[in-house]
């Protein structure tokens, strides 16, 4: 007899096992003592930016908008697997507990990340406003968030994808003026108001889809999206069997391409390019880290930390490249290539150069555009001397 308690149970089970034992390859050693220098860096800056705060800062506007995005992005985890859509269709009628409790699971979860985020943000609140209610705001968070989970899980009812993204629009601003309104402490009667109209948004998507069936398939996609992500950062620290690659097209990028001549010596650079650019998420690890880390230089001015945080971006890009450099161990027609293994590292470090190099003097411009031309000159050259000593030294001894 199908035991759908079990069955979640198992699978839950079975997840976060597997998601914990990677967990300890990502949070070993020197990645450990860069995550603490950061967080200790920013919580020191960030303390003292708090101490310059006035009294007509917008901390209301502010917290809302970002706490709107934690609040609209509420996924299911749903634990499906692909072989599910065959084997588990016959029994959707019975499946009702299991998916209250990945609804529940993933409301525990990101209620703690929601948790975390109004902690860091709560002190600019209690700064400008004097006011110190964490516990309550908390609270009428959570329930928010119930609310978003509950949506979701009757949005994804609907297969055409212009209904998911007016949700998440719809959602946004009706979060974000909900916490405003919190925030702000207005007038009770206006958040009940605006209660009840979540509530009105709520049962109108439940009385459309409560007669339909589950589409199994977007639930699977998202699931196996979702899973890959976490795959994909597992990856950087260790192999990951059951990653399974994807290919992006990016036809605007064929110009960098087309800069390297069709010679067999360039083989592997022409390969590693390409799988830099088109494969994983090796140009988004890239994009987000320098943007981050322009952002960091850019608004937190405090001299020599400056160039501390250069070489910690730089750092971090550089880690997060290494993988690409077994990207294609699996696939035996490289080995057929007519190359040696040493124009194989060399193109590999003329790849991770080149990136780092971009990277290095986008930050000792940033430097520069803020007047400090002295601190943007050694920035460079820190950053300059920091990526041929990781890429000749740390990197080749890695590879």
């Amino acid at each position: 007899m199908f035991d759908g308690k079990k069955l979640w149970r198992d699978r839950a089970g079975s997840r976060m096992k597997e998601f914990s034992q990677y967990l300890r390859y990502i949070f070993n050693g020197h990645i450990v003592i860069v995550l603490l220098f950061l967080i200790g860096s920013a919580a020191y800056y960030y303390h003292r930016w708090i101490d310059g705060l006035s009294s007509g800062f917008p901390a209301s506007l502010i917290m809302a908008v970002i706490i709107g995005i934690f609040l609209t992005y509420s996924p299911v985890y749903n634990f499906l697997l692909e072989a599910d859509r065959i084997f588990l269709l016959p029994l959707e009628d019975k499946l009702k507990g299991y998916f209250l409790r990945s609804g529940i699971v993933s409301l525990i979860f990101q209620g703690y990340i929601l948790l975390m985020v109004l902690a860091v943000l709560m002190p600019v609140y209690a700064k400008v406003s004097g006011s110190h209610l964490f516990i309550p705001f908390f609270l009428v968070l959570l329930v928010v968030k119930g609310w978003n989970v509950s949506v979701v899980w009757r949005i994804q009812y609907f297969v055409k994808t212009s209904v998911h993204n007016w949700d998440w629009i719809v959602r946004y601003f009706v979060n974000t003026g909900f916490a405003y309104l919190l925030f702000k402490q207005a007038n009770s009667w206006l958040l009940i108001i605006l209660g009840i109209v979540m509530a009105f948004y709520y049962w109108f998507f439940f009385s459309r889809t409560r007669n339909i069936g589950l589409k199994w398939d977007l639930l699977i996609e998202k699931e196996e999206k979702r899973v890959a992500s976490f795959y994909r950062l597992a990856n950087m620290f260790t192999d990951v069997p059951k990653l399974k690659d994807t290919i992006k097209r990016r036809r605007w990028l064929d110009w960098v391409v087309m800069k390297l001549a069709f010679q067999q010596k360039n083989t592997y650079h022409y390969l590693y390019v390409r799988t830099f650019l088109r494969s994983g998420d090796y140009l988004g690890l890239f994009l987000r880290l320098t943007i981050i880390g322009a952002l960091a230089v850019y608004f937190l001015t405090f001299g020599f930390g400056q160039i501390l945080l250069c070489i910690l971006f730089l750092y971090l890009t550089g880690f997060q490249l290494l993988p690409l450099w077994k990207h294609h161990q699996y696939k035996l027609w490289v080995d057929l290539y007519p190359i040696t293994e040493n124009i194989k590292q060399i193109a590999f470090q003329f790849l991770l150069q080149t990136v780092l190099g971009l990277e290095a003097v986008i930050f000792a411009l940033l430097i520069l555009i803020k007047g400090d031309i002295t601190y943007a000159s050694i920035g460079l050259a820190a950053g300059l001397l920091f990526n041929w000593l990781f890429v000749h030294v740390y990197a080749k001894k890695r590879l």
